[in-house]
């Protein structure tokens, strides 16, 4: 499996943030083709101060061929430019492998 992880910073309007995330962009993920499961959350926390992020998102693949073709689709692009009508504290996007505890 591989997994997709968007960290959100602050944005300048929570409120709007949150609104258009639900409304506008997740149902653009529900259409997405190619992950396997997805979640997100508006409530990130650190164990020690504030957290660093505002909300996550994770999606999981079959692999990184399957993510980098979901992500390259026309779809894949579209969700790609719709962060900038919400995401105005950026956004940092990671991936990997993910291993499980036998290997």
């Amino acid at each position: 499996m591989h997994k997709l992880v968007v960290l959100y910073s602050e944005p300048v309007d929570p409120d709007h943030f949150r609104d258009y995330y639900v409304t506008t962009h997740l149902p653009l993920v529900a259409k997405w083709p190619g992950p396997l499961a997805w979640r997100y959350s508006f409530d990130v926390a650190a164990d020690e101060g504030g957290a660093p992020y505002f909300a996550v998102f994770e999606a999981d693949f079959a692999d990184a061929a399957a993510m980098d073709a979901a992500r390259t689709s026309s779809h894949g692009e579209r969700l790609t430019a719709d962060v900038a009508n919400y995401a105005t504290g950026g956004a940092v996007i990671i991936h990997y492998p993910v291993r499980d505890s036998t290997g």
